[in-house]
């Protein structure tokens, strides 16, 4: 990848070159696909930035069909999310340029905006990492976006459009962490790491376990927690990201890095395998990891009532053309997802975070900022968010891939 970083005074731009082409996409051992990646590797390349920094991609458009990209979580102008409602797609042998500061500091990542369902099954998605001044240590930090793959007979990726999956989303059997299938990891004896966890699968939902082992949530999508959270299992939804602090583990011990049983509606699934953990000699830890991570101040009360209610089961049946009432600049919004389906839905709102004030009427265990939330079905999700001073074209949609392609979706604007 051809990145630069330039100061200018106290002012950085980080500036990166993404060539979004056709490759050979090594995911095992001698197995290969025909798969579309940045830069010719899936993941695309990790983007690391500072908060504050200035972050210019000029995308080249190298692949047989329309692209743009998407910066799923940052606060970016309207002009810059990637939709299609905001930029017209580019075409192929065409260039963009991205171009926006990143205000905040955790794990986002970057994906293709247009043709989803198909461009992030074959690789168009990558990690950004935004560090803040006051990050918690760690003895080592790996990001792991996970991810799988739906194969033909023939070990080809399977068509896309059947109908089944439009329904159901699409999953496949070959579960994948950063492009690689049963990868295998190593970690020192008695030291933390942190684990900063994306699901970039179009419809998987991950109960994620290392092991049985105990872990500490740190962040989720909007960065850390306001106060650690203990966990042995996170279910990590398509589009959500969590910060998880791993370790310490006894030297020669061996873990497997798996999706415990969960069913969203499509019937339990089995324990599925991501990954092998090894444990190496033991080193020194100098983790540390505050009672506070950070002060998040509570948007309203518990009890707050909703001023909308987006019902996930009318969005699916509006269809693409659905267009919500604006958002004011400055105007507290409490919403209430309803999602009467039989199937969970994840809610990702674009440009914007949200605190989720009630999960079926409970408030959740600790306070933190989201821009993907999961809806079980048959449940209801209340969230307060509050439209900052950037106006424009902004959609939310279910983040199973082939729903939003259905049309699980809707445009609406913030206006001054």
């Amino acid at each position: 990848m051809s990145t630069s970083t330039q100061r200018t005074s106290d002012v950085r731009t980080v500036t990166v070159e993404l060539d979004a082409r056709e490759v050979e996409w090594e995911f095992a051992p001698g197995r290969t696909i025909r798969g579309f990646a940045y830069n010719g590797q899936v993941p695309g390349p990790l983007i690391e930035a500072k908060v504050g920094d200035t972050i210019e991609v000029r995308l080249t458009n190298s692949l047989p069909q329309p692209t743009t990209i998407h910066w799923h979580g940052i606060r970016v102008p309207a002009e810059m999310d990637g939709t299609e409602a905001v930029q017209p797609p580019v075409e192929p042998g065409q260039t963009f340029e991205y171009r926006f500061v990143v205000p905040d500091a955790g794990t986002f990542w970057y994906h293709s905006h247009t043709n989803e369902t198909e461009q992030l099954e074959r690789g168009l998605y990558g990690a950004l990492v935004v560090r803040g001044v006051d990050e918690p240590s760690f003895d080592g930090e790996r990001v792991l976006l996970l991810d799988d793959l739906k194969l033909d007979p023939d070990g080809e990726v399977a068509p896309f459009g059947d109908e089944h999956e439009h329904h159901a989303g699409r999953e496949g059997d070959v579960r994948l962490v950063n492009g690689r299938q049963e990868s295998e990891l190593e970690i020192a004896g008695g030291t933390i790491e942190r684990w900063r966890v994306v699901n970039a699968a179009n419809a998987r939902f991950v109960r994620l376990s290392i092991g049985g082992r105990p872990f500490t949530i740190v962040g989720t999508d909007g960065g850390l927690l306001a106060e650690p959270l203990p966990a042995t299992a996170v279910l990590v939804t398509p589009g959500e990201r969590f910060d998880v602090a791993v370790g310490p583990f006894e030297e020669g011990e061996q873990l497997t890095v798996e999706a415990l049983p969960y069913d969203r509606g499509k019937g339990e699934t089995p324990r599925e395998p991501f990954a092998t953990l090894r444990v190496g000699f033991m080193a020194a830890s100098q983790a540390q990891i505050p009672s506070t991570l950070r002060e998040i101040q509570r948007l309203v009360p518990a009890e707050a009532e909703p001023n909308r209610t987006i019902d996930l089961k009318a969005l699916m049946h509006a269809g693409h053309h659905q267009r919500a009432e604006p958002v004011h600049v400055g105007d507290l919004q409490v919403w209430d997802l309803v999602n009467e389906t039989g199937q969970d839905h994840p809610f990702h709102l674009h440009g914007f975070f949200f605190q989720v004030v009630q999960e079926d009427g409970e408030p959740p265990p600790v306070e933190a900022w989201k821009d993907t939330v999961n809806v079980p079905r048959k449940s209801r999700t209340r969230i307060a968010w509050l439209p900052d001073d950037r106006p424009g074209e902004w959609m939310y949609h279910c983040h199973i891939l082939e729903h939003h392609a259905m049309g699980m979706m809707a445009h609406f604007a913030v206006v001054p």
